[in-house]
């Protein structure tokens, strides 16, 4: 489960970290009336669960009630990346003398914790590890120990934090580390961690994602989920029972098995493709399941072409085939976009053969999973006319 930001700060401040005061509003009134209390100037900032808000003109610095009401009233109901504006946060503005990033998260090959700092904050980390990869100190927990403030000190020195602010950083870190731990967490990450000129260290953004897993632990945890700040794919695709998770390329993905469709992804990766989305139709699906699936696909409008990419065991690929055919009878001409079907295990030859005889328009056959990928990158970058 993802949090928005002003959630994440609040379990940041009941751990212990600094954050700047502030109150969540959905509406103008009460984002004017926010900032009247915390005091001027306040930052306006849209709360969505996505990056980009500042570019996309999400972020916003008021000075007095007309500005926050000015700026609420624009970004309350915006579109970022097709995530509507429904809450915002209004927090004291806060002066600036350093940037820093850190961030705990479970680092799965190593299957330790793994802290990560750096003073090159206020980027993307892809762009921090891409461009200056010494910049960014990987520091992995003995989980049984714990993060011990030998180390976070160490962290903070090693990463290169102004003398006079290292103990203040060791102090965030071991308070961003037990956030991870306690609230069970799977990410914990502030972008940036500041440095003010008093030389206070806070956290000025939160990115924290809770393992929904673990949520019987935290029933506290059950009042942060805020279903209309939620993608409204993935919400749907939760009500309906199927593992989604919406991406940033073109290409929808179906697959049965969470390691066939991370396999998958990897593949159309290095085919040249995006991929659209993650979707595990998972073991013994029917054909009213794949339905729904596609339906769940062809929902984002940024999708250009499907791949289904299924290994028959429990699930029967003349079951997918059905469903297929059954998404293109009811849908009709709403699927505008191409497919690719590689099926292989259980009744393979006969959803083959199911497919075959309905002769669905635009549906390519695959042998193989490579074969697969080539494929629908080729048809999705002819869709988008581009090369490849």
């Amino acid at each position: 489960m993802d949090l928005l930001e002003y959630q994440g700060k609040q379990l940041f401040r009941a751990h212990g970290l600094a954050v700047s005061e502030g109150r969540a509003a959905d509406t103008v009134e009460d984002a004017v009336a926010a900032a009247d209390a915390i005091g001027y100037p306040v930052v306006v900032k849209a709360q969505v669960l996505i990056g980009g808000r500042g570019k996309a003109g999400g972020v916003k610095l008021a000075s007095s009630a007309e500005e926050a009401r000015q700026h609420a009233s624009k970004i309350l109901g915006m579109d970022i990346r097709g995530h509507t504006v429904h809450t915002l946060w209004i927090e004291h503005a806060s002066e600036i003398a350093s940037e820093y990033y850190a961030a705990v998260l479970l680092d799965r090959s190593a299957k330790q914790p793994l802290v990560m700092f750096s003073t090159e904050g206020g980027v993307e980390i892809e762009q921090i590890a891409k461009q200056t990869p010494e910049r960014l100190i990987r520091h992995h927990v003995d989980y049984l120990e714990g993060l011990s403030r030998a180390e976070s000190l160490q962290i903070a020195t090693e990463g290169g934090a102004e003398e006079d602010v290292r103990e203040g950083v060791a102090d965030a870190l071991l308070a961003l580390y037990e956030v991870w731990r306690q609230e069970d967490a799977t990410l914990a990450e502030i972008n940036p961690l500041i440095v003010t000129p008093d030389r206070q260290v806070k956290a000025l953004d939160a990115k924290v994602s809770l393992d929904g897993n673990a949520l019987y632990r935290h029933p506290d945890h059950a009042s942060l989920s805020d279903s209309r700040n939620e993608d409204p794919i993935e919400r749907k695709a939760k009500e309906q029972g199927v593992q989604y998770v919406k991406l940033d390329g073109d290409i929808g993905i179906l697959g049965n098995g969470a390691g066939l469709v991370m396999s998958t992804l990897d593949v159309v990766a290095q085919a040249g493709g995006k991929p659209a989305n993650f979707l595990d139709a998972g073991g013994g699906s029917d054909a009213e399941k794949i339905k729904q699936a596609v339906e769940i696909i062809l929902a984002n409008d940024a999708v250009k072409a499907v791949l289904f990419n299924i290994f028959g065991g429990i699930t029967r690929c003349d079951e997918v085939a059905r469903g297929l055919i059954g998404a293109f009878e009811e849908m009709g001409p709403a699927i505008s976009v191409p497919f690719v079907v590689r099926l292989d295990g259980t009744n393979d030859e006969d959803g083959r053969r199911l497919i075959e005889q309905a002769a669905l328009p635009n549906v390519h056959p695959a042998k193989t999973m490579n074969e697969a990928a080539e494929k629908v990158v080729a048809l999705a970058a002819a869709q988008s006319g581009r090369q490849v």
